[in-house]
């Protein structure tokens, strides 16, 4: 077993131990001014880059790990820290700081005839749990959106992450405690040990809601055996439809960007459809603008006439996220077509029309299943930040409460207050 340090205790004793705080510490959350949140952020942004020397040797470890378990240098890339990623870390926390409180607004309000005047009021969810691969700015993301809407956390990052970190909750820990704050409002699993994980989904008492951020394998996982209900999405599998009304700069533009920009994130483009009607010209043009670049395309028969570069498609392509230099197309006959295609292969995450018609555009959008329904935009901004949110812990495709970019107020529910005047019913 792989660990930072001697954990006598079972995962299940962890999970208890650390759950039963961090009920405490959401109840103190709740309670705790809006102004005192604001400050312990302001001192965490602080707290980063005084920190920042430290944090960099921790990394370090992580990295020299890394190298000697021989993960890609994609996986390093996501793994590294340096000052300038630091940097946008302790900007991301001031992000959040300026960002409104979440909690306390009135959502929908109503006056009965009988007097009661109920209104429906957004409030903290509770205790979160966040299982994190890879990137350990996750640890700082999902600390700060949790405390701007009075949650707590328990978190538990990558093993190959896990001396980063450790170091960045150390720093959140230090800074809560500055602040006469509980430290259990952010808590963490200190080992790298698997059982944590399967102790964390059983843990229904104490997490109220789980939230997982990394690969195919622990985000299914997750939602296989999590009894507490879930934020997430299993794949990132994003379409572009080209309509035949498509204006062509457009077309090519956001094309390239939504599959070339960073082929690795969930919101990267991996099915094209191309409009059987869309001038030929323009198609080829799309096509190879893409191939040029660097991208390996698969299609069908039709696509394939377009470009001897293309390759043919296997049935298993239009269910492949790739998250890589390659791409499937497909020619349809129309935009019912397309949307069909859509909703039976794509994992409804975020899908794209590129179209001047605004019929189109309306049906596309209204028959789309997914919870980000783009027009004439690249895929790539499927992101908390670029909705405006400051920051998100995650994109969302289930339809219950959060649905795409989780950010501070998918990270509230409600409740309802009904104010009377001694009102009794018949």
């Amino acid at each position: 077993m792989s660990k930072v340090h001697a954990i006598t205790q079972s995962p299940e004793d962890i999970v208890s131990a650390l759950g039963v705080e961090a009920k405490k510490a959401a109840a103190t959350l709740v309670q705790t001014p809006t102004d005192t949140i604001n400050n312990v952020l302001t001192g965490l942004a602080d707290a980063l880059r005084q920190n920042a020397e430290a944090i960099l040797s921790e990394n370090q470890k992580d990295l020299d790990s890394a190298r000697e378990r021989g993960l890609t240098d994609a996986m390093i890339d996501r793994l590294a820290l340096d000052e300038q990623r630091i940097e946008g870390m302790a900007q991301s926390v001031e992000t959040v700081r300026q960002l409104d409180d979440p909690t306390e607004k009135i959502l929908w309000e109503e006056n009965r005839p009988n007097g009661l005047k109920i209104q429906r009021i957004s409030c903290p969810i509770g205790v979160f749990g966040m299982i994190y691969e890879s990137r350990p700015n996750v640890t700082i993301d999902a600390s700060i959106l949790c405390l701007k809407s009075h949650n707590a956390v328990i978190l538990r990052g990558g093993s190959e992450s896990l001396h980063s970190s450790l170091a960045l909750h150390k720093i959140i820990q230090n800074t809560l405690e500055s602040f006469n704050l509980p430290k259990a409002c952010v808590s963490m699993i200190p080992t790298s040990d698997r059982a944590a994980v399967g102790a964390m989904l059983r843990a229904a008492e104490y997490i109220d809601v789980m939230i997982p951020r990394g690969g195919h394998g622990l985000i299914e996982r997750v939602m296989n055996e999590a009894r507490m209900p879930v934020f997430g999405h299993l794949d990132g599998l994003c379409h572009v439809y080209v309509d035949k009304s498509a204006d062509t700069d457009i077309a090519k533009n956001v094309t390239l960007n939504a599959k070339m920009r960073r082929t690795g994130i969930c919101g990267a483009m991996e099915t094209l459809l191309l409009d059987e009607n869309l001038d030929k010209t323009i198609a080829t043009d799309i096509l190879a603008n893409i191939i040029d670049s660097g991208c390996d395309i698969v299609g069908d028969t039709t696509v394939q006439t377009l470009d001897n570069r293309i390759k043919p498609a296997t049935s298993d392509d239009w269910t492949t996220e790739y998250l890589d230099a390659k791409l499937s197309c497909r020619m349809v006959s129309n935009i019912e077509e397309a949307v069909t295609h859509i909703n039976e292969k794509g994992s409804h995450h975020t899908d794209c029309i590129i179209a001047q018609d605004n019929r189109a555009v309306a049906y596309f959008q209204k028959n789309v299943d997914s919870g980000i329904v783009m027009h004439n935009a690249s895929t790539q901004f499927a992101d908390g930040g670029e909705f405006g949110m400051g920051a998100e812990i995650g994109i969302a495709t289930g339809k219950m409460h959060a649905r795409g970019p989780v950010g501070l107020q998918q990270l509230c529910t409600y409740k309802y207050l009904v104010h009377g005047t001694g009102q009794t019913r018949a």
